[in-house]
């Protein structure tokens, strides 16, 4: 798998952390400014998400990009809005990173 595959993925998981760090201050959507921010960051990392897709199968492009964009999402809540995370969640969330790593490095769906 190229690198710019991998790093165009790494911006559209980015653009997807930031657009739901904005959906958190768009307040339900109510405030003008995170709301459009929200919109344009999604709508920018699915276009990403999409280029990957010439050269990664979709489900393991999607398992990357929901995975690390669940555990960033949950880091940031953890550090900018305070929001505790208990055993069970930080356990989860180690799961998570260890699925799309084993999928990385062990799964011919992935070519290396």
């Amino acid at each position: 798998m190229p690198i710019l595959t991998y790093a165009t993925l790494l911006v559209a998981i980015v653009l997807e952390v930031i657009g739901t760090t904005f959906l958190q201050r768009s307040e339900q959507f109510t405030r003008l400014v995170p709301t459009l921010m929200t919109g344009l960051c999604y709508a920018a990392s699915f276009y990403f998400l999409s280029l990957v897709l010439r050269s990664m199968p979709l489900g393991i492009a999607y398992a990357i990009w929901s995975g690390l964009g669940i555990v960033l999402v949950s880091v940031i809540g953890l550090v900018v809005f305070g929001q505790k995370l208990d055993f069970a969640a930080t356990l989860g969330l180690g799961l998570i990173v260890a699925g799309v790593v084993i999928v990385n490095l062990f799964s011919s769906s992935v070519s290396h």
